[in-house]
């Protein structure tokens, strides 16, 4: 029995010996791991396991300057740029060290041998100015690789009329190809093809055009078309009777469709058409016809060049048909009445707004407009153009006050329900005179609700200040929601 006590005291002399062992092993864990990430940690793919946050700050460091792009050339060649010849440094934002204080050290013996993986950004910044000296230093930008391209063209040999191949060359367009080198590197990318990003300089005219093999029959073709731009109660075209005006003879004796003349025959359908920005005729709900100022933003506006190029192109291919313009900015109506018989009319002096949907009345409503006292007028006198369509809206200028419905037309100037309003002062006219809204139109919630279905971003909206004067007093500053 003695015997059998004595080794039972040995063996738990051993057990608590082994405890203590390990008790300080933990602690010396711990304490370890308080400074030093988990073994086996990494940080976007870079082992930082055991490595105090200094060490860790380090070793990105020594990667992001061992950095390489590798440039893919024509012909076969490359080009690399480093981290050192663009002075890449780590841009220490606080991360790592972040992450070792959110490290629990008394965790670590659960990641033993199998740390954290840490995935993130490695912040780091550069000098894009570098790029340009490293780029001139190039292999492709020498002046034996930079190689202009060449388009096809007509030759005589004095017999026949050939065409000349296109030479693509090898010239990189050196503003695209800064970027793509800016966007690899700020990507993380090691690698970037130039030519599969198509930043090579291109030929605008191949061997098998059209227009050099078929110079007659492209003619031909000119005068076969016809294209009408139809606008309800006016029409412009171009046909046989006179597309001949239209074809022109360059000083080496080919005939060609002249695009200066069809940029003067798109400025004069603009002219013609054209209504953004300027006087409406309209009618108000009472049958009086007024005319709204110019400087509103609702109307149609051709982009002239854009149109230009579109009836071009469509001449050379042959395209006959009804044709629309490019435009920069719509209405909903393409008639000379622009406005059509969807919008919402507003009237300063009566407080009062109508909105009509396909020429029916769907509103007829009192509401609030801007405060006179204030100098926060509502905009007035033109016609404008729902600007957005959002419900509901936070207005972060006004403490994030919140509305159900939001229509602005100008600024930040429009359309929306008003909580805050009494139904006394919606049926008081008078309110607006000294607290009145910030600029825009103060409406009941169930008003705006219907206007909200009816009207969409683009769609008019008509705001005078009466019958007899369309115009009257404007906000003084910049008009706000509220």
């Amino acid at each position: 029995m003695k015997k059998l006590s004595k080794n039972l005291i040995n063996m738990i002399g051993l057990l608590v010996l082994l405890i203590l062992v390990f008790a300080a092993i933990y602690v010396y864990g711990v304490y370890h791991f308080s400074t030093h990430f988990y073994t086996g940690s990494s940080f976007d793919g870079l082992n930082i396991g055991e490595m105090t946050a200094d060490d860790a700050k380090y070793a990105i460091q020594n990667q992001i300057r061992h950095y390489t792009l590798t440039c893919h050339e024509r012909n076969g060649q490359t080009d690399t740029i480093t981290g050192d010849q663009i002075y890449m440094t780590y841009d220490d934002d606080g991360t790592i060290e972040q992450l070792l204080k959110d490290q629990n050290p008394k965790l670590w013996i659960f990641y033993l041998g199998r740390g954290i993986s840490y995935t993130g950004t490695v912040g780091f910044t550069y000098d894009k100015n570098a790029i340009d000296t490293v780029m001139t230093g190039m292999k492709c930008f020498s002046s034996e690789n930079d190689v202009e391209p060449t388009n096809a063209e007509i030759v005589d040999d004095g017999t026949d009329f050939s065409i000349s191949q296109a030479d693509e060359g090898s010239s990189l367009d050196r503003d695209k190809t800064k970027q793509a080198i800016i966007t690899a590197i700020e990507s993380g990318e090691t690698s970037v093809d130039f030519d599969k990003l198509g930043l090579y300089k291109t030929t605008t005219v191949s061997a098998d055009d059209p227009a050099l093999a078929k110079q007659i029959s492209t003619i031909n073709d000119i005068l076969s078309t016809s294209i009408t731009y139809d606008f309800v109660d006016r029409k412009f075209t171009l046909n046989k009777n006179n597309l001949h005006d239209y074809i022109v003879q360059d000083a080496d004796g080919n005939y060609q469709l002249s695009k200066p003349r069809i940029a003067e025959f798109v400025a004069n359908m603009a002219y013609e058409t054209d209504t953004y920005g300027l006087p409406h005729k309209f009618r108000t709900t009472s049958g009086v016809e007024i005319t709204l100022n110019k400087g509103g933003d609702y109307g149609w506006c051709i982009n002239q060049n854009a149109t230009t190029l579109d009836l071009y192109n469509a001449i050379l291919k042959g395209e006959s048909g009804e044709r629309e313009p490019v435009y920069l900015y719509r209405a909903l109506d393409r008639s000379s009445n622009d406005i059509g018989d969807t919008y919402v009319e507003v009237c300063i002096e009566k407080q009062e707004l109508w909105c009509y949907q396909n020429g029916t009345l769907v509103l007829d409503t009192s509401v609030i407009t801007g405060n006179h006292a204030a100098g926060q007028d509502t905009p007035n006198g033109c016609v404008w153009a729902i600007d957005a369509h959002e419900s509901p809206a936070v207005f972060s200028e006004h403490n994030n006050l919140t509305v159900q419905y939001w229509m602005p037309f100008y600024d930040s100037c429009g359309m929306h329900d008003a909580k805050w309003r009494t139904e006394a002062m919606f049926d008081d006219k008078t309110t607006w005179l000294k607290n009145g809204s910030n600029g825009c139109i103060n409406m009941r919630l169930e008003d705006v609700a219907k206007v909200f279905d009816v009207m969409n971003v683009g769609y008019p909206v008509i705001i005078y200040y009466s019958e007899s004067q369309v115009a009257g007093t404007q906000p003084t500053g910049t008009v706000t929601p509220g």
